[in-house]
């Protein structure tokens, strides 16, 4: 499947705003099962410097300096981005919960997709005991990884209400769980809290869902969104690297629907866009993201 894809973000001041610095996120991956065929960024107004690098991880970010006064401020990153993943092995199969967290420790490998990173507490995904004792219901002694995290995925779509009301992006994991609600960076940051809490490698995975419009309905312009899933490590014969994506808002394995643009230990690893501005006043952004199949008519 190719999908053209678009991401505009615009942010609205109610001042001037004279000098600001920002860091951009929104480069597809390439890697496992997908393939940036189109890549590029469009940025009014034009900044004075820009500074691209490749993070530990992989993520390419481009870091931007504007010192030309502005009250409005927008990117739009647009790519085409070719998926095919292979199918999934069956849930049952593959390593021991046990024997993956063994071999997690003793992999002698300190690249960027090494799972030692993923195993221990970040910035946004602290290890809570609460946590832990309600992902460890779904792992038995003996039970593969991969099963024990897909009861466990679908455990946090049925006990969770998706509400985009009920936290913001910088709501505590303590609180969204509490809560049993927010929306799926919350649920990622749950998902992984509770598979770390066990000592297994999880990842926070963001990028964008293919969603279909209703029957009969064209669809709206902008109307698609970011989405964020969780990465699962179940050894090193399993699939891509070991890495099964697992998507805990809708309770599916991530197959072809799915478009990676970073992969990282949490939230504040990935953000889209993040920086500082100098200037007083408030601020309006608007987002908007459209996911459109290449088979599918404009």
């Amino acid at each position: 499947m190719i999908y053209s894809l678009r991401h505009l973000t615009t942010y609205r001041y109610a001042r001037t705003v004279r000098f600001a610095r920002c860091n951009l996120r929104l480069r597809p991956r390439d890697g496992e099962g997908q393939r940036v065929l189109e890549s590029a960024l469009h940025v009014t107004p034009e900044p004075t410097r820009r500074l691209e690098r490749r993070d530990f991880f992989g993520l390419d970010t481009l870091t931007l300096t504007l010192d030309e006064p502005h009250r409005e401020f927008a990117v739009e990153a647009v790519s085409r981005v070719a998926v095919e993943r292979a199918a999934p092995p069956p849930p049952e199969s593959g390593l021991a919960w046990e024997r993956v967290r063994e071999a997690a420790l003793t992999l002698p490998s300190l690249g960027s997709d090494a799972p030692a990173h993923f195993q221990f507490p970040s910035q946004r995904v602290p290890l809570i005991a609460e946590v832990t004792d309600y992902a460890r219901k779904s792992f038995s002694p003996g039970r593969s990884a991969l099963s024990g995290a897909v009861e466990l995925m679908h455990r946090i779509r049925d006990d969770f209400r998706f509400d985009a009301k009920a936290t913001t992006v910088s709501t505590p994991l303590a609180e969204a769980f509490t809560l049993r609600a927010g929306v799926c960076q919350d649920f990622a940051h749950v998902m992984i809290a509770g598979l770390r809490g066990l000592g297994l490698p999880a990842a926070y995975v963001s990028g964008y869902l293919r969603t279909r419009p209703p029957p009969g309905r064209p669809r709206l312009r902008g109307a698609d969104a970011s989405h964020a899933w969780v990465a699962l490590w179940c050894g090193p014969d399993a699939g891509e690297g070991g890495w099964i994506g697992l998507d805990p808002t809708n309770a599916c394995i991530v197959r072809d629907d799915h478009i990676v643009v970073a992969r990282a230990r949490d939230y504040a690893d990935v953000a889209p866009v993040d920086g500082i501005v100098a200037s007083a006043g408030a601020q309006k952004l608007t987002v908007e993201v459209d996911v459109i199949p290449e088979d599918e008519a404009a």
